[in-house]
């Protein structure tokens, strides 16, 4: 039994939940976002609430049901409240710049890194912070996680782009040598 498919989720003032033609479709004032259903899960919606339960009893439908639940959840919190995600340029003469649809970021290579901005995603940057925000959780986190990659912080200076609240191990480095007397 999963502990998060059993509890029904509750719709805010505002929002429209609707299930059609094996997809679920979630309106808030943040927009619009849809999901499309496996066959082994069941969703209704009834009574200002949202409710998923398996179509039928095996391994996977279990699994499926609080994976589900999970969706439906961060989809009605995401078009209410946007998810957001702060990353952090360290490193001297590194910078960001959003340019049209894409992203710029000058992080210590010969060239500047273009990185397309999907849509459904906001992004701002102010000195060295970049603000990814946006109504779908995993479409943020995955822009988020694609930015950092162009340049993760290496363990030695700690230069590079990382999360916000990211702690990264530091290295020691080289010791000088000391000169035997």
């Amino acid at each position: 039994m999963s502990r998060i498919g059993k509890q029904a989720v509750q719709i805010p003032s505002g929002t429209d939940v609707s299930v059609q033609a094996g997809e679920i479709v979630v309106k808030g004032k943040g927009g619009t976002l849809k999901r499309l259903l496996h066959p082994a899960i069941h969703i209704t919606v009834a009574d200002g609430s949202v409710s998923v339960r398996p179509a039928r009893e095996d391994r996977f439908a279990r699994a499926l049901w609080g994976t589900y639940a999970a969706h439906v959840r961060n989809m009605i919190e995401g078009v209410n409240q946007p998810f957001a995600k702060k990353l952090l340029i360290e490193g001297i003469g590194f910078r960001a710049e959003v340019a049209g649809k894409s992203l710029k970021l000058m992080v210590g290579f010969s060239h500047p890194v273009l990185v397309q901005i999907p849509e459904g995603i906001a992004v701002s940057v102010d000195k060295n912070v970049i603000a990814v925000s946006g109504a779908n959780k995993e479409q943020v986190g995955q822009f988020a996680a694609s930015v950092r990659a162009v340049r993760k912080p290496e363990p030695y200076k700690g230069k590079g782009i990382r999360y916000e609240g990211e702690v990264v191990r530091r290295k020691q480095g080289k010791k000088a040598a000391t000169a035997a007397a």
